[in-house]
């Protein structure tokens, strides 16, 4: 339209973050997955998504909102030991040329996500795997009840 300037939407960090989140969450709920977000690990770490697959395997996503939380945080090699699959979630505008070659890769809005490069699968041993779906289990049980 002549004289009218284009608008460009931008986005905060935090709005971002939460819109990749709820994309990627409901992506794998379309996979079969149940997604739970923000859960601890028992290294400290806590996972901005994890998802238990319908033959009980365990899903991390590592949720980046931009070029500077990539670089800041190299703490993602901490969640390899605690899933069977990795990924990182971006919105669509991120540079995904400079993520690492290694893990899953999904791009997500608020609305939905998609797989663009599966994450290579290590099976978790069968101990580590039930501490972490008794746990999970028990964290998604005190959520429900809103205790």
């Amino acid at each position: 339209m002549a004289g009218v300037d284009a608008v460009i939407l931008t986005f905060s960090r935090p709005e971002t973050t939460s819109a990749v989140t709820r994309g990627a969450a409901r992506l794998f709920v379309g996979l079969g997955y149940a997604p739970l977000l923000e859960v601890g690990l028992p290294n400290g770490r806590r996972a901005d998504i994890m998802a238990l697959g319908p033959r009980g395997q365990i899903a991390i996503v590592e949720v980046k909102s931009s070029l500077e939380d990539f670089r800041v945080d190299r703490k993602w090699h901490e969640y390899a030991p605690y899933c069977d699959a990795f990924f990182f979630a971006v919105a669509p505008e991120f540079p995904r040329e400079i993520l690492p070659e290694e893990p899953g890769l999904i791009v997500a809005d608020a609305f939905d996500g998609a797989v663009l490069r599966e994450a290579p699968t290590a099976a978790l041993s069968g101990p580590r795997r039930k501490a972490l779906t008794i746990a999970f289990g028990r964290l998604a049980a005190v959520r429900a009840t809103g205790v």
